[in-house]
């Protein structure tokens, strides 16, 4: 059992699997900072300085000054403004993965196109079999 296991852990697929989610670890690193630390500000200042994340709807009729003082209390609060802050992330986070697989797509090289196939030798005895019958 054991060197079934050493075999199934040593195959490429799972070296690759391993590798990809080390991968997908870091990438989601750099997106988040991306997102967090370069667009965020920049869809703030064009909100006016709104910060989403601090944007809550009180359940319980308490008026907090913050989200975290909502929370802190104990206070009921439906936080909206991080749902909102998400969707702005699926965005942005959608729109620079499509640009870079777009990106991606024109550096490959278009397969070539198959060459024409020619006659089959069952064809081509055919004709022959033809030409010689209209010889006669």
């Amino acid at each position: 059992m054991w060197k079934e296991f050493k075999n199934f852990i040593m195959t490429g697929n799972v070296i690759d699997l391993a590798v990809a989610v080390l991968l997908a670890g870091a990438v989601g690193l750099v997106v988040n900072g991306f997102v967090t630390d370069i667009m965020m500000p920049i869809v703030g200042y064009f909100t006016g300085g709104v910060d989403f994340s601090d944007l809550f709807f009180a359940l319980d009729g308490g008026n907090y000054a913050t989200l975290e003082a909502a929370k802190e209390v104990g206070g009921s609060v439906v936080a909206w403004g991080n749902w909102v802050n998400s969707i702005i992330n699926l965005l942005i986070v959608g729109f620079v993965l499509f640009m870079i697989v777009k990106a991606y797509n024109k550096t490959r090289k278009p397969k070539p196109e198959p060459a024409p196939a020619g006659p089959t030798t069952e064809e081509l005895l055919i004709e022959i079999r033809d030409e010689l019958k209209k010889q006669k």
